[in-house]
């Protein structure tokens, strides 16, 4: 091989090399998509895992007529048990199957969640730290980055993961020609090799997982507008000023007594007849004398919360804040939470999403898996070529000397004594 070839080949070995590198270089930004993918999937049913390994959380009925008590019982059970707690608001989940949450203060300043059977009102648990449903919620929501005086930085990593992931959906599309192929035939080939099974395994997953990807993606980079907007103080809430109890409907009591209120069951029973379609899932309670209660649950539309302020003195609804009282883009951009986590229509949706999210991260996996052989392949490649190069380009060192009449004998098999 001559010089001139021997110098090309160290200039495209060069070149290979710096490409080589960039590729390995991604390897991080794959292991982070792959952690932010397995993480939210863990996350969408981290309420169910914790339902698994915790009994406190609970709802189990004592018999099969056992009928949920009311929340004015609950308030008393709460009341008996722990008489030095105020309460603050009663959750009922949206699956039957967990125990209600509710929300009390201590007048150490502290703060709980208390885990009460919704049939007979007993307390089976407790929790006042970082659950763990608060910590994969928070670990796939911002990386545990802390937020100080506005969006966690975490916050904007991953939720700008949101665009490249739909910029990989469509040119996904855009290069598998006849996708829809993979829906009525799919294939994956378990026999010819770790290659075509992860290649086949990622181009189905994608196919099968492009409804999931897109509610995803979009969710995501609404996520990261929304920062930007409250970052910058920019608003387009329609909500107006808080509700507060007019002084003269507060009733006169002695001093230090509390004035009298409505219970929380016929708070509830004013909701249903003001909506009757709507299920009221939670109750807060009056914070001071001058606080409405809060009553507040899903109507037909079951993305957002729909809720009221009752007069906790007269009982008259001061305000409401349904559907039809939002703006068409406050009704888009607060569908979005619901819609990236899933947790609205009951456990077999968060079960749908979990699956979607496995495939998601497997797919994830997958290409890395694909990247990896290819770029492992290549540099094993180049490595050996380099090698080969390096031996045509340095001879061995008695290359052109005269060869010994002794070793010359040696070679034609003779000896010499």
């Amino acid at each position: 091989m001559g010089s001139n070839s021997v110098s090309k080949v160290k200039k495209s070995s060069k070149s290979k090399i710096w490409f080589l590198v960039h590729s390995w270089l991604a390897l991080p930004l794959w292991i982070f998509v792959f952690f932010v993918c397995l993480t939210g999937t863990i996350a969408t049913v981290s309420q169910e895992i914790v339902w698994l390994a915790n009994p406190a959380v609970r709802a189990n009925a004592p018999s099969s007529q056992a009928r949920m008590l009311g929340y004015d019982a609950i308030l008393e059970a709460v009341e008996r048990e722990h008489p030095d707690a105020v309460v603050q608001s009663i959750s009922r989940p949206v699956k039957s199957q967990f125990a209600l949450a509710v929300r009390v203060s201590y007048p150490d300043a502290t703060t709980a969640s208390l885990y009460v059977n919704p049939y007979t009102g007993h307390i089976q648990g407790s929790s006042s730290g970082f659950s763990f449903q608060q910590f994969m919620r928070a670990l796939h929501g911002w990386l545990l980055i802390p937020f100080t005086s506005g969006f966690s930085l975490g916050w904007y990593i991953v939720a700008f993961l949101g665009i490249p992931m739909l910029a990989s959906l469509v040119t996904g599309l855009v290069v598998y020609k006849r996708f829809w192929r993979g829906f009525l035939k799919p294939r994956l080939r378990t026999n010819q090799g770790a290659r075509i099974f992860w290649g086949d395994f990622h181009r189905l997953a994608g196919i099968w997982s492009i409804p999931f990807i897109a509610i995803i993606s979009a969710t995501s980079i609404w996520f990261l507008v929304q920062a930007v907007l409250f970052d910058n103080q920019i608003s387009f809430s329609t909500a107006g000023v808080p509700p507060v109890v007019a002084r003269e409907d507060i009733p006169p009591v002695a001093a230090g007594a509390p004035p009298p209120m409505i219970s929380m069951d016929r708070a509830a029973q004013i909701a249903q007849q003001t909506f009757p379609d709507l299920e009221a899932s939670f109750v807060r309670l009056p914070s001071n004398a001058y606080s409405h209660i809060g009553v507040g649950g899903r109507g037909s539309y079951p993305l957002l919360f729909e809720s009221m302020s009752i007069n906790p003195y007269t009982g008259a609804v001061e305000n409401t804040r349904r559907v039809s009282d939002r703006s068409g883009l406050e009704l888009v951009t607060e569908s979005m939470r619901p819609l990236h986590t899933g947790d609205f229509a009951g456990t077999w949706l968060k079960l749908v999403y979990c699956f979607f999210g496995l495939l998601l991260s497997m797919m994830v996996f997958s290409g890395m898996m694909i990247w990896t052989k290819r770029t492992v392949k290549e540099t094993a490649a180049l490595l050996k070529r380099g090698a080969s190069v390096r031996t045509q380009a340095d001879p061995a060192p008695n290359a052109g000397k005269p060869v010994p009449a002794a070793m010359t004998r040696l070679t034609a098999g003779g000896t010499h004594e």
